[in-house]
């Protein structure tokens, strides 16, 4: 129940506390994918071949390290936020980010010592973004009545989707200037939101004062990071398979992972203060909610990874674009996703509010999992506006989802846990990026490894490559060229130098081989082949969201609002 002491606010308010955490979500979800597109520049800025043997272990942490903090400590802050003030530990994320940010673009080292030095940045980076994270939805609740949150989570939602992919833009033109402007940028903004938050944000949420449920805490973040840095390995090469999901470690990983989660229910069940109230999970929106929302993650990220590579390791080249500058332009080009989300969102926030949920967010995925079958059925070399479309549908799909599907979740939590509540759906969100990346990168390379190889050998002896060399370079896993599309690199020409082969041929071969169109040509089949296996189980996910969302029941609206000056109160639905 609400404090009767609890102050009312201005009609204001709301709109100062939805600008401010719409910034928060805004930053955080910006940073991770500004890095993505910016690697290459990166790892050229500090002197490192992110591709050499050895060195890939720092492209993943540097491309996963910041969702993975994020994943595994949001549930963590927001339960910090309902027992100490979801508003302490939201300003402290600015506080912390911006720290994050300061360190990463002030690396003074370079090859691994660099690397490392910028992957432990990240981390911080990443833990100030759990905070923003884990409570930006909580404050959201608190601050606006039931009949007004859908609008507003759809603008914040907006922010969190829109974020990633305005990320790639970003980064790419930052790159261009130079490498450090991709993390000095966050500099600024990090510190007029620190100062803004401290001034004008306001504790409305009912506190939970209890004793930290410290096994809690360990058991959670210790299980979801084993687990999901099992998962992340399982991408890389082991032996002679060109994935590492039966290496040893990897599946040891796995399991230990899964094995700690499992005690850290049953502890959860039993702990007289947890962490994570389990029985939030008898709330049918709750757990429904949360399940539609992982799945959905995990195709919006992977449909993200796909649509990059696609474009730059094939439409760009095969248009004119040095691989260079395709990170930036891809990230130009799928500007059509962000559109539909930024159309969709806030408009289908607000009808739910009236309508409710399920029917616009199950509706969504199925417009979603509607766009992955359509993006089969164009041809890899597209025009691109049959790839506007596609891409521009699945933002709607994927804007009618987010926000009605997150306002229910929150609508039917006790006030006194939403900020663990909100800290469960940002962990399933984060960890569906981790995930996705997992899925579809092996997915992808399992359809690759078929018939890449034989591709890639006759065409590198087409061109002059010695037989025996054109067999060893056609041996290396697919991931080495997927890698390298995703980077910006030239895949051949990197392979090329790497086997110390490139000074050798005749400039006529070196020329073809490095060109815009050899490598695209070359992959466009086998690519088509894993597109299909990777976008059907995409499509699969998004309709089984569907059907979760759809299962959710009856939309449900706990209010327990403050007392404001001008709002008329919520209603159940």
């Amino acid at each position: 129940m609400r404090s009767a002491a609890t102050p009312s606010v201005s009609p204001r308010y709301k709109w100062i506390a939805l600008s401010n955490t719409t910034l928060g979500m805004l930053m955080a979800t910006l940073n991770t994918s500004i890095v993505m597109i910016s690697l290459p520049a990166i790892f050229a800025g500090i002197g490192l071949n992110p591709l050499q043997s050895g060195n890939v272990s720092y492209l993943l942490w540097m491309m996963m390290g910041y969702t993975l903090a994020m994943a595994v400590l949001v549930v963590t802050f927001g339960r910090l936020g309902d027992m100490f003030g979801r508003v302490r530990i939201y300003n402290l994320g600015f506080v912390v980010f911006t720290a994050g940010s300061i360190g990463l673009a002030c690396d003074p080292l370079t090859n691994s010592p660099g690397a490392a030095w910028l992957i432990a940045w990240r981390f911080v980076q990443g833990i100030g973004g759990a905070m923003l994270f884990a409570n930006s939805t909580a404050i959201l609740t608190d601050a606006f009545p039931p009949h007004r949150r859908g609008m507003a989570m759809g603008i914040n939602q907006v922010a969190s989707i829109a974020g990633s992919f305005i990320g790639l833009v970003a980064g790419g033109l930052l790159a261009t200037v130079h490498w450090r402007m991709v993390f000095v940028v966050s500099v600024p903004v990090g510190v007029f939101g620190t100062i803004w938050s401290y001034i004008s944000l306001r504790e409305l949420g009912e506190h939970k004062r209890s004793r930290m449920d410290l096994w809690g805490n360990l058991l959670l973040a210790a299980g979801l990071m084993v687990l999901l840095t099992g998962i992340t390995y399982g991408i890389q090469p082991y032996g002679g398979q060109s994935t590492g999901w039966l290496n040893p470690l990897v599946l040891t990983a796995i399991g230990g992972g899964l094995l700690v989660l499992g005690v850290f229910i049953a502890v959860e069940l039993h702990t007289e203060h947890p962490m994570l109230n389990m029985r939030l999970f008898q709330i049918r929106a709750f757990t429904f909610g949360n399940l539609a929302a992982l799945l959905s993650s995990i195709g919006r990220g992977g449909l993200q990874f796909m649509l990059v590579i696609w474009l730059q390791g094939i439409w760009l080249p095969l248009h004119g674009y040095d691989y260079a500058q395709t990170p930036l332009w891809a990230g130009i080009y799928m500007l059509p996703i962000t559109a539909g989300f930024v159309v969709a969102g806030p408009i289908c926030g607000m009808l739910s509010d009236r309508f409710g949920a399920r029917g616009f967010a199950s509706v969504g995925l199925l417009i979603v999992a509607a766009t992955f079958i359509g993006l089969l059925l164009i041809p890899v070399n597209f025009s691109y506006w049959e790839f506007a479309v596609m891409t521009g549908l699945s933002g709607i799909g994927s804007g009618m989802f987010g926000a009605p599907n997150r306002t229910a979740i929150m609508n039917a939590v006790p006030a006194s846990d939403r900020g663990a509540a909100s800290g469960v759906t940002s962990t399933l969100q984060n960890a569906g990026t981790s995930l996705s990346m997992a899925l579809f990168f092996s997915l992808m390379i399992v359809g690759l490894s078929h018939s890449l190889p034989q591709a890639l050998q006759s065409g590198l002896a087409a061109q002059g490559v010695p037989a025996t060399q054109a067999l060893a370079i056609s041996a290396l896993p697919p991931v080495a060229s997927l890698f390298a599309a995703f980077l910006g690199y030239n895949p051949v020409q990197t392979m090329l130098q790497q086997a110390g082969v490139l000074n050798t041929l005749a400039p006529s071969d070196v020329a073809t081989l490095t060109g815009h169109t050899f490598f695209p040509q070359l992959i466009s089949s086998p690519f088509q082949s894993g597109l299909v296996v990777v976008f059907l189980v995409a499509a699969a996910m998004s309709v089984i969201g569907a059907a979760m969302s759809l299962s959710r029941g009856k939309m449900i609206v706990v209010d327990d609002m403050p007392p404001t000056e001008g709002d008329k109160p919520g209603t159940a639905s």
